[in-house]
């Protein structure tokens, strides 16, 4: 059992427990190894939080990229709409995205700023991904007389809203808030202004 087995059993223990439910001994379990023996890969949890960290926001940053890119004949209503679904079915069914988003909205206090210098970098990248999307949708999309990084940026904003609504009450009020949102978003968008009219 290597470093990779015990990554794999911490990203499902702090996933599902956060950082203080985890522990060490639980993580090592896990593995079929004793405790000490993470201490031959890791300096310890929090070294161990860090590296499982970095590993699960780049995966996510990956797997959001090929969504976008396996998408790009699509139209704009349908991947923008799927999305807010996709990220529900992703924390559902996906550890690397359960703990990317649990610990973008709850960092550990005690790591709250090494955390921060992981999800910043992660979310900026993200907002790039949406705009440049969006720019190339631009000429066949009815929200031309928006700006593609004000367009990302709303987007952004509601998909925390939907989000942190999972995250606090589960499936149920997650997808009450994505449908009575998503409508009054693209309306938004895509409704010309009176003196374009």
């Amino acid at each position: 059992m290597g470093m990779e087995d015990i990554r794999k059993a911490a990203l499902f223990q702090f996933a599902a427990n956060g950082y203080e439910g985890a522990s060490l001994s639980n993580i090592a379990a896990e593995v079929g190894i004793r405790k000490p023996s993470i201490y031959a890969h890791f300096q310890g949890k929090e070294d161990l939080f860090l590296q499982v960290a970095r590993y699960a926001f780049q995966e996510q940053n990956l797997r959001i990229f090929e969504y976008f890119s396996e998408r790009r004949d699509q139209s704009l209503e349908h991947t923008l709409h799927d999305f807010l679904f996709w990220m529900g079915q992703e924390y559902k069914n996906n550890n690397t995205a359960k703990f990317m988003l649990r610990f973008s909205f709850f960092p550990p206090v005690s790591l709250y700023n090494e955390v921060l210098d992981i999800v910043n970098p992660f979310l900026e990248n993200m907002e790039r991904k949406l705009t440049r999307h969006l720019r190339n949708a631009r000429d066949r999309e009815p929200f031309g007389h928006m700006e593609p990084v004000d367009v990302a940026l709303s987007f952004i904003t509601l998909l925390d809203g939907i989000m942190v609504e999972l995250l606090y009450s589960g499936s149920l009020n997650y997808h009450r808030r994505l449908n009575a949102a998503w409508p009054i978003f693209w309306r938004g968008i895509t409704l010309t202004p009176p003196h374009e009219a």
